[in-house]
């Protein structure tokens, strides 16, 4: 896992677009009454509240304490955890576990894969997307680049794109079935001149660990010049997302 903490107000103010295009996701999801659902990777809350909204009862838990924190001041009356999705264990198994934009910064995806089954009921689902095979290329790619000629260092993130065979495999081996797996294309407009930037910033943790500040601003200028002739689109950034979403059933 990242070490480094998230900046919560950050996230929310700039890259309020991670938790708004996972709002379509709830609808696969299909929530009811009476249910209780683990939001793995909440962030500060709004999709946990979503769910809530529907009538089930939800937890929802992330790594980051900044997050959790933003989320218990925005909706106090539901239940946040600070808790790692490679070691959880929920008090009850759950009917449901939802998961938007967090399964590619698990550094230990078959451990994420063996809770999450285990903590759901026989017959329970996953309904999860993140970042799959070729995610984010060519910001990757500048990013690499810009380092090389900066550092001399040969810098490599640990995100987890996984294709659809090896994510799938993955679930299989741990009692899950797998109703759906799609991997498409999502380009994802950033906001904001400097967007580009600031989504380094924000969630360049895995890239830029071991490079000094000074450094690392230095990188991601030149990464911004890199990747602009691709990425920057008639007056605005367009990240160049690829997403994984998956369904899947816990063997009953």
């Amino acid at each position: 896992m990242v070490k480094e903490d998230w900046n919560a107000d950050l996230y929310d103010q700039k890259h309020a677009f991670v938790f708004k295009y996972g709002a379509s996701l709830i609808s696969i999801l299909a929530p009811q009454a009476g249910e209780t659902i683990l939001d793995l990777g909440c962030g500060t809350g709004h999709l946990t509240r979503a769910i809530a909204d529907a009538g089930a009862h939800v937890i929802g838990m992330d790594s980051s304490a900044s997050m959790i924190e933003s989320a218990r001041i925005a909706y106090p009356g539901l239940d946040f955890q600070v808790g790692d999705a490679t070691n959880f264990t929920p008090a009850s198994p759950v009917d449901a576990i939802f998961s938007n934009a967090t399964l590619h910064w698990i550094q230990n995806p078959a451990a994420a894969a063996r809770h999450m089954a285990a903590a759901l009921k026989p017959g329970g689902r996953l309904v999860a997307e993140f970042g799959g095979k070729g995610n984010i290329a060519t910001i990757t790619s500048a990013t690499r680049q810009a380092a090389k000629e900066i550092t001399g260092q040969d810098i490599q993130s640990s995100w987890y794109f996984p294709s659809i065979g090896e994510y799938t495999s993955l679930l299989e081996q741990y009692g899950l079935t797998v109703n759906s797996a799609i991997l498409f294309e999502r380009p994802t407009p950033l906001e904001g001149e400097d967007a580009l930037r600031n989504w380094l910033n924000m969630f360049g943790l895995v890239i830029f660990q071991q490079l000094p500040e000074d450094i690392k601003q230095q990188v991601i200028i030149r990464a911004e010049a890199l990747a602009r002739p691709t990425l920057y689109q008639n007056g605005r950034w367009i990240g160049d997302y690829r997403r994984l979403r998956i369904v899947a059933y816990k063997d009953a």
